[in-house]
């Protein structure tokens, strides 16, 4: 595997490969790799003859007063797990590579940043902001035939999905399942900041959405779904930052599940650690 560090290196090394049309698979990561992160490399492997991964801990989509500055960070460790689950490239900027001197555009989804963890009263729309400049930018430098993005961070996901198609990216998202540890707990990055009691309490949030998707199954509307989630959160003495059923595809609240796929999503800090999670219910 090659590591490289700026856009023309990267373009040179990808060169080659585009001119032999080998289709490109590319997952896109803040680095601190665990599995969740591997099972996007592994889908990128069986998809595609080329695959690149890169590792850009983005400070535009952290806010004031965020965890910027002990982000889990080891580019050594994280290379080599890339390598192994079959990454033959891996681009790891600098900041300064990615937002040069007089760096002045954005890239900004409306509505659809605006919500869960877009709301103005959580992390806010410039996170979103963020995540789409940084994600726009690496779409132009890669130019891959498809991009891998978890399940876990649906938001985001729906949210470079519009992005795609509104600006006419061609390339294909691919969303994968959430990887969870054996307790259910959605496996994160910012999971290493969890203390023992903190680890086993953060597993009340997967609890939470099973419950819910148990009560939907049952026929109940989303407020009792949600009730039955809150019940279990508040067994762990979790109190979210939201837990919200939405639309899967708008973002658009759901009163109902009426057959169309319903995001149930929750965040919640936990022991120090901002943590999201969520499950579909409905839809096929």
């Amino acid at each position: 595997m090659r590591i490289v560090r700026t856009v023309a290196d990267l373009r040179g090394a990808l060169a080659p490969e585009r001119r032999a049309n080998r289709p490109i698979g590319f997952a896109p990561t803040m680095g601190a790799l665990h599995d969740g992160h591997l099972s996007l490399l592994r889908a990128a492997r069986a998809q595609n003859d080329v695959v690149v991964a890169s590792i850009f801990v983005n400070p535009k989509q952290f806010g004031p007063g965020e965890d910027l500055e002990r982000y889990p960070r080891d580019e050594t460790r994280d290379a080599e797990v890339a390598e192994s689950a079959g990454a033959n490239l891996l681009y790891a900027p600098s900041a300064e590579e990615v937002y040069p001197d007089g760096f002045a555009t954005t890239v900004a989804v409306a509505g659809l940043s605006d919500v869960l963890c877009g709301d103005p009263g959580r992390r806010g729309a410039a996170h979103f902001r963020g995540v789409t400049t940084v994600v726009a930018k690496l779409l132009n430098s890669v130019r891959p035939d498809r991009v891998y993005f978890g399940q876990k961070d649906a938001q985001q996901a729906i949210v470079v999905r519009r992005m795609v198609r509104d600006l006419d990216f061609d390339v294909e998202v691919v969303v994968e399942p959430t990887v969870r540890e054996p307790d259910g707990l959605a496996m994160s990055s910012r999971n290493a900041y969890l203390d023992p009691d903190a680890r086993d309490r953060a597993a009340a949030l997967s609890r939470g959405l099973r419950a819910a998707a148990d009560a939907a199954r049952d026929g109940v509307p989303t407020a009792a779904a949600l009730a039955a989630a809150r019940s279990e959160l508040e067994a762990a003495e979790i109190e979210p930052e939201y837990l919200e059923a939405r639309d899967a595809e708008d973002l658009s609240p759901a009163q109902s599940f009426n057959g169309r796929p319903v995001l149930v999503a929750v965040a919640a800090e936990v022991g120090g650690a901002r943590l999201i999670d969520n499950t579909i219910i409905g839809g096929h």
